[in-house]
C-alpha cells in the first residue's frame, strides 16, 4: 500500500491461519524525491500528463516488487498466495464516477512470481459507490466488539472513519485531511517531508477566525458516505484561506487542531454513540495531534491500534492482503454502508504470475 501521504510504501506479510491475524513482517521503502515530486505533479487537478502516469506506473511496480522482495526475506515466494496491491491514487472523482490509482499489477507479477490482485476501487464504483474509502471492511472484521462501541480512525493523508456499534451496521467515510496539509505546509515552510510528532505545530497558537474559516468546508457537514482527496484537500485550498500576515507555526498548529476537529466532530455528528477511539496511520504517531484528538474526545479514551495487537503502520497494508484473500476465496465484501455500492462485491482484479 503507498497513500497519499507519498511517504512510501509499506508491505505486511500477513497469517490469517491464526484469529486474529499476525503480521509476521512489515517494511516500509521510502519514495524517492523525485518519484515524489512526480506523483505530486499528477495528484494535483488539471491537464493529465499520460506518459508521465505510464512512466510513474512502472517506477511503481518496481518499487513495490522491492518490498515485496524485501518483505519476504526468509520466506519462499512460492508461500504466498497472493499479493494485495492497492497503487497509487492521483485522481479520485467519486463525483464524476471514476478514480484512477497508478500501477502495473502485471509487471509486479512478472517480477515477482507471485499472483497479484489489484484495482479493487473501481468494481465498486461500477456498483454505485464511491471508491473509498475502502478499509472499514477490514476495520470491522478485525475490531469489532461485542459491548462496547468502537471507532477507528486512520489519519493517512487523508483521514477516515470507522464507526462499529455494538448493534448494527458498521460504517465508513473520509472524514477530511489527515496529514496531507500539515505536510504541505511543513514542507513549504522547513522544507522537511513532515511535522516530527507535531513539534512545530506546538511551538504556535491556533488562530480561532482561521481555523472556523477551514471548518467552514461544506464537504465536513456532508453526510456518509463520501469520499475526498487532493483535488480538494490542497495547498491552493488552502492559501485562499490564510491572511498574508499569518505566522507560519501558528498555521501549523491551527492545521493540527483543524485536522482532529474534523476528525471528532465527524464522530458526534454522524456516529451515535462511541465508547472507544482508535488511531492508525501515520498521524497516530504526531504527538500534538493526538494530544488535541483525546481533549476534543472529552472522556472517550483515545489509542492507537497498537494496544489491539496491530501497529498503526501496518494496518492498511494488511487491509490489502485482506482483500487479497477475500478475492481468491471469492468473497464479496459488503461495503454499501461505507460506499454506497449497490450490493456487496468481489473486489480485486487477478494478474497471474
Amino acid at each position: 500500500m503507498s497513500g497519499t501521504s507519498l511517504d512510501g510504501a509499506d508491505a505486511a506479510l500477513v497469517d490469517f491461519s491464526s484469529d486474529p491475524p499476525r503480521t509476521l513482517a512489515f517494511v516500509t521503502v521510502p519514495f524517492a524525491a523525485e518519484l515524489r515530486e512526480r506523483i505530486l505533479t499528477l495528484s494535483q487537478p488539471g491537464e493529465d500528463r499520460l506518459d508521465l502516469a505510464g512512466s510513474v506506473s512502472l517506477e511503481l511496480a518496481e518499487l513495490y516488487a522491492r518490498a515485496v522482495n524485501e518483505v519476504l526475506s526468509g520466506v519462499s515466494a512460492e508461500r504466498v498466495v497472493a499479493i494485495g496491491c492497492h497503487g497509487q491514487t492521483v485522481r479520485h472523482r467519486p463525483e464524476k464516477g471514476f478514480t484512477i490509482q497508478l500501477n502495473d499489477p502485471a509487471r509486479l507479477a512478472e517480477l515477482t512470481g507471485i499472483d497479484v490482485i489489484a484495482d479493487f476501487r473501481r468494481r465498486d464504483m461500477a456498483a454505485g459507490g464511491q471508491g473509498a474509502p475502502l478499509v472499514p471492511a477490514f476495520h470491522e472484521a478485525l475490531f469489532r466488539h461485542a459491548t462496547l462501541s468502537r471507532a477507528v480512525v486512520n489519519i493517512g493523508g487523508i483521514s477516515n472513519i470507522t464507526w462499529m456499534p455494538t448493534a448494527g451496521r458498521a460504517i465508513g467515510f473520509d472524514c477530511g485531511p489527515g496529514n496531507v496539509l500539515l505536510d504541505g505546509w511543513t514542507r513549504r515552510h522547513l522544507d522537511k517531508a513532515f511535522d516530527e510528532n507535531g513539534g512545530w505545530a506546538e511551538r504556535g497558537r491556533t488562530d480561532p477566525e482561521l481555523l472556523q474559516a477551514l471548518l467552514s468546508e461544506p464537504f465536513l457537514d456532508a453526510p456518509p458516505p463520501k469520499s475526498t482527496g487532493r483535488e480538494l484537500f490542497r495547498m491552493e485550498w488552502l492559501d485562499e484561506r490564510i491572511a498574508a500576515n499569518q505566522q507560519p507555526a501558528d498555521v501549523q498548529s491551527t492545521l493540527t487542531d483543524f485536522t482532529a476537529h474534523a476528525i471528532v466532530d465527524a464522530l458526534d455528528r454522524f456516529c451515535d454513540r462511541t465508547d472507544e477511539i482508535y488511531l492508525s496511520g501515520g498521524g497516530a504517531r504526531n504527538a500534538a495531534l493526538v494530544s488535541r484528538i483525546a481533549r476534543l474526545a472529552r472522556e472517550r479514551p483515545v489509542a492507537p491500534t497498537d494496544v489491539l495487537g496491530v501497529p498503526t503502520a501496518h494496518v492498511e497494508s494488511m487491509a490489502f492482503a485482506w482483500y487479497a484473500m477475500k478475492f481468491v476465496r471469492r468473497e464479496p465484501v459488503d461495503l454499501t454502508a461505507v460506499t454506497g455500492a449497490r450490493e456487496p462485491r468481489l473486489l480485486g482484479a487477478l494478474y497471474p504470475a
